[in-house]
C-alpha cells in the first residue's frame, strides 16, 4: 500500500539562515513553559492560546501572556488534525498575524516593545522545540516578528 503521508520541501538554506540571523538579533529563545526560569531569559512570554495544564500561576515566572497573536482555536484545532501539513499551517498562521498586524494588534505592539528592550523567551506548553524540527508556533511566531523587524530596519 502506498504511503500517505505528505512531505514539504524546506524552506531554502539561505532563507533559512537569514531568519535565524535576525531572530538572533531580535534575542528571542524559546523554552517549555514547565521550564525553570533562568536570568538569561529575560522577559518570560507565554505564546499559548491556553494555560498550560498543571502549571501554578504563582510560580510559572511569566512576565506576560501573548494569548492574542497565537494561533486561533480554529488553527491551533487544525494543526492537531493535519500535523504533517506544517507548511500549510505556517502560512495560515502567517496570514492571522498578518491580519493582527493590520488592524494594529496591541498584544503584537507591545511584543515588539518588549523585544525592543532585550532578550525575550517565548514559552509554550509544547513538547518539541527544536530549531531544526521548527514545527511550532513559536516558530513561524519569531519569524513573522523578524521578517517585520527586518522591513523596519530596512
Amino acid at each position: 500500500m502506498p504511503s500517505t503521508k505528505t512531505t514539504h520541501a524546506a524552506p531554502s538554506a539561505k532563507a533559512s539562515a537569514a531568519r535565524k540571523r535576525i531572530a538572533k538579533h531580535l534575542a528571542i529563545q524559546f523554552k517549555r513553559a514547565y521550564d525553570a526560569p533562568d536570568p538569561a531569559d529575560g522577559q518570560r512570554i507565554l505564546a499559548d492560546r491556553l494555560w498550560p495544564r498543571g502549571l501554578a500561576k504563582a510560580k510559572a515566572h511569566i512576565d506576560y501572556w501573548a494569548k492574542d497573536v497565537t494561533p486561533s482555536t480554529p488553527l491551533r484545532q487544525w494543526f492537531h488534525q493535519h500535523p504533517t501539513q506544517f507548511d500549510d499551517f505556517r502560512q495560515r498562521y502567517l496570514d492571522e498575524l498578518a491580519a493582527l498586524d493590520a488592524e494594529h494588534n496591541a498584544t503584537l505592539a507591545d511584543l515588539r516593545a518588549r523585544l525592543a528592550e532585550g532578550p525575550v523567551t517565548l514559552l509554550t506548553a509544547a513538547h518539541r522545540l527544536e530549531d531544526g524540527d521548527a514545527h511550532t508556533h513559536l516558530h513561524v511566531l519569531r519569524d513573522f516578528l523578524a521578517s517585520r523587524q527586518a522591513k523596519v530596519s530596512a
